[in-house]
C-alpha cells in the first residue's frame, strides 16, 4: 500500500484547486521531499528484471485529460496546480486523433533542468522545472499519484530554446513491465507508440498559433542508457538547487538533510498548509473538447 496520498484544496478548473502530495498523513514537497528512486523491498510481488532501476514519479496530468498541470515551482511545498499564461488557465488542444494527453505524464521528483547549463548533445540549456516524463502502462492515473517506474527511453524536446526533456517510462506493475526494457522494445511491442509521441510534441501547440516543435537527435529516441545518464544529471543539479541559499525556486522541505530549506513537521509553514477541501470540478469552455486537424510539416 502507497505511503502517499493527496489534499485535495479547491475544484479543479480553477484558480484556486491545489493538489498536495501527503505522505502518512503529513504535506510534504512533490518536488524534494518524495525519493528519485523508489524502494525495491517495498514492491513486493512486483516482478522486476535484476538490472531494472526503479524510480518515483509524480503524475501531474492523467491521460485523456487536457488541464496544462504541473508542480508549482514558486509555492511552499510545491503542490500541483493548473498552469496560467495572460490570466488564463491553460489546456492543451485535442489534435486528431488524439484526445489530450496521450499518456500519464508527470514529472520526476529531485531531478532539475538547471536553466544556467547548456547540454552538450542538444546545445541548449534546461527548463527550470523537473524532469517530465510520459509513462506508457495502461493504465489512467490521476493526478498527485506516486507510481514507481522505469525508464525506458528519453526525447528532446527543444521548446523555446530550452532542453525539455521527455522521458518514457513505466509503471513497474504494468502487465508489459517485465518485456519492456528499453526502447526498442517499446517499438517491438507498442508499435507507433513513439512516432504518436514525437507528433504529439511536434504539433500540440500548432491550434494555439504557435510553430511546430523542434527536437534533437533528429527526433530519434535514445534509450535507456542515455535516460539513466540524463536523470543523474538532473537529479546532481537539483542536488545544488536544494543545497544553496539563493531561494529562486520553493526549496521548502521536510526530509533533505544539508538544505536550507528543511523544516520541522511543527513549523507555521507546514501548519498554514490548507486544510483538504475538494470540490466538484467546474465547467470548462466546450471549446477545449474541440478536435482539431493538424499535422506536421515534416
Amino acid at each position: 500500500m502507497s505511503v502517499y496520498s493527496t489534499r485535495v484544496v479547491g475544484a479543479p478548473n480553477t484558480l484556486e484547486h491545489r493538489i498536495f502530495i501527503e505522505k502518512n498523513g503529513l504535506p510534504i514537497s512533490a518536488f524534494h521531499d518524495i525519493p528519485l528512486k523508489a524502494d525495491k523491498a517495498a514492491l513486493q510481488g512486483v516482478a522486476l528484471n535484476d538490472d531494472d532501476q526503479v524510480f518515483n514519479m509524480v503524475i501531474e496530468i492523467p491521460r485523456w485529460s487536457n488541464a496544462k498541470v504541473e508542480i508549482s515551482k514558486d509555492e511552499v511545498l510545491n503542490p500541483i496546480k493548473q498552469d496560467i499564461k495572460k490570466g488564463q488557465l491553460r489546456f492543451v488542444r485535442n489534435c486528431f486523433p488524439h484526445k489530450g494527453y496521450i499518456w500519464n505524464y508527470g514529472a520526476i521528483p529531485q531531478t532539475w533542468e538547471d536553466p544556467n547549463h547548456r547540454d552538450e548533445d542538444t546545445g541548449e540549456k534546461g527548463d527550470n522545472d523537473p524532469l517530465d516524463v510520459c509513462e506508457i502502462g495502461e493504465k489512467v492515473g490521476y493526478a498527485g499519484q506516486v507510481k514507481q517506474v522505469k525508464p525506458l527511453g528519453i526525447m528532446a524536446l527543444i521548446d523555446e530554446g530550452e532542453t525539455d526533456w521527455k522521458v518514457i517510462v513505466i509503471d513497474v506493475t504494468d502487465p508489459l513491465a517485465k518485456e519492456l526494457n528499453d526502447i526498442d522494445d517499446v517499438e517491438r511491442v507498442l508499435p507507433g507508440l513513439i512516432d504518436a509521441t514525437r507528433e504529439w510534441f511536434r504539433i500540440y501547440k500548432k491550434p494555439d498559433g504557435k510553430p511546430e516543435n523542434k527536437f534533437a537527435f533528429d527526433g530519434k529516441a535514445k534509450n535507456k542508457e542515455y535516460a539513466l545518464k540524463v536523470i543523474k544529471e538532473t537529479n546532481d543539479a537539483w542536488i545544488k538547487l536544494i543545497t544553496a541559499k539563493e531561494d529562486t525556486i520553493k526549496v521548502t522541505n521536510l526530509t533533505v538533510d544539508n538544505s536550507p530549506g528543511k523544516v520541522p513537521a511543527d513549523h507555521a509553514l507546514i501548519k498554514a498548509i490548507p486544510a483538504s477541501s475538494p470540490l466538484p470540478a467546474a465547467p470548462i469552455d466546450p471549446s477545449i473538447d474541440k478536435w482539431f486537424y493538424v499535422s506536421s510539416n515534416i
